[in-house]
């Protein structure tokens, strides 16, 4: 393996940074509550207005969306819901009998309440507000409040439509770490959330970092990032600028070639910079692929996917022969794009899988969003009288052998009440002594 190209930033001192920033201010919210989420929001945003958009709001901004726009988000909302629903329906409750009079069984339940952050800073993510909002509609959340950054007097109205065709039941006009917080915490009238969900900057990352275990969230994540495995019959062009729409994401966005190729690694080094000069935001691309662009070469395509694994990388392109074969050997992604026709875009933005995906190496552990992430597995157990004879005894057993006495006795009492005559080796109750 060798760099033809390396990172020039190190990100640990802004994460540093970062979190001290974000422990402070969520500190001072859970404190302080709806005060300080109006400080924070006057001082971030310059906003004085509500923070819960209006029926008649709503119905405005709506209606300001050109057809066409709606029409798009619409086809992109149905791919999406398809493929949550048949998530869905692929985990299913089931009882079964394990021995006679041993039911065993699970249900599966939505959470109560989902907050869905979609960012509205540098670009309005009308697709992300589709990722989240919908994904929860389809697992059955029965309220779903998502937030984004207002612009101006509100939010952008192409996010509010996909909002509301997705399913929101509250929109905030809100973003950062005060509406993480506020949904959260249940602040204005919100209902407190269960899971937080959606992208966003490295501030609301690490918001929703800290406050996992207090609530439940989809993927730890940092900024995007999107990498391309490619042999030497790959297009230099085509990887380039598929390496520059994904870079636009924001300055400290990772975008990584992995290649056998060493012609194909020095084509790609000298256009990327050709492309990045062409786009509108040309210093945006130009940084992330100056201080987080790497090209990796590799001996073979094992050591490929050995480099790729270890990345993890949260959107994964593959232009190289046989792709059957890296689909089945390639195992560290949030999702995987194979071939040339299926840029990173389809998925971001209309192909039906979901955008939000785990970064900095979660793949290794965990999927991305899905309709799941809403659902809860809830097991239960039914044993008979007769099963006792058995598992109470085994129960007993091996309660005593990890030395916890009474878990024993709660076994040992059901065989002594359900089958009083039998001599049994650790009857410690006398029922007279209790009456």
């Amino acid at each position: 393996m060798q760099h033809i190209k390396k990172a020039a930033a190190d990100p640990a001192t802004e994460d540093r940074r970062v979190r001290e920033t974000v422990e402070g201010m969520l500190a001072d919210i859970e404190r302080r509550r709806e005060d300080a989420v109006v400080e924070y929001a006057a001082r971030f945003d310059d906003w004085h207005g509500e923070f819960i958009l209006s029926d008649g709001k709503r119905r405005a901004l709506i209606d300001s969306v050109p057809d066409q726009v709606k029409d798009d988000i619409g086809f992109a909302h149905r791919q999406v819901t398809r493929f949550a629903e048949a998530q869905r329906d692929s985990l299913r409750a089931f009882e079964i009998e394990t021995e006679p009079g041993v039911r065993l069984g699970q249900r599966v339940a939505p959470v109560d309440a989902a907050g869905c952050y979609v960012p509205g800073g540098r670009y309005a993510h009308a697709a992300s507000a589709i990722m989240s909002v919908a994904t929860a509609k389809v697992a059955g959340v029965p309220a779903i409040t998502a937030c984004s950054p207002p612009r101006g007097e509100s939010v952008n109205a192409a996010v509010a439509f996909a909002m509301s065709l997705s399913g929101a039941d509250t929109i905030l006009e809100m973003g950062g770490v005060h509406a993480v917080a506020t949904m959260a915490f249940g602040l204005f009238g919100c209902r407190e959330a269960d899971i937080l969900v959606g992208p966003g900057n490295a501030y609301v990352a690490e918001a929703k970092r800290i406050l996992f275990g207090r609530v439940g969230i989809d993927v730890f994540a940092g900024p995007t990032e999107s990498a391309i495995i490619a042999d030497d019959g790959a297009d230099p062009m085509t990887i380039a600028v598929d390496l520059v729409s994904q870079a636009e994401h924001g300055p400290t966005s990772p975008v990584w070639l992995f290649t056998t190729s060493r012609a194909l690694a020095e084509k790609v080094l000298e256009t990327v910079p050709l492309v990045a000069d062409d786009m509108p935001n040309a210093d945006v691309v130009r940084t992330a692929w100056r201080d987080h662009g790497e090209i990796i070469l590799c001996d073979s395509r094992d050591e490929v996917v050995e480099v790729s694994d270890r990345y993890a990388c949260e959107h994964l392109q593959v232009l190289a022969a046989d792709l059957d074969w890296w689909r089945d050997n390639l195992g560290n992604y949030g999702s995987l794009f194979l071939g040339e026709g299926s840029t990173v875009t389809h998925g971001d933005k209309c192909a039906g899988t979901n955008h939000i995906l785990p970064t900095r190496r979660a793949g290794r552990y965990s999927g991305g969003l899905n309709v799941h992430k809403f659902m809860k597995v809830l097991t239960y157990q039914q044993l008979d009288e007769a099963a006792n004879k058995i598992f109470s005894a085994v129960g007993s057993r091996i309660s005593r052998v990890e030395g916890m006495e009474g878990h024993a006795r709660a076994c040992d009492w059901r065989l002594r009440k359900f089958f009083p005559g039998e001599n049994w080796a650790f009857d410690v109750y006398d029922q007279k002594r209790y009456d």
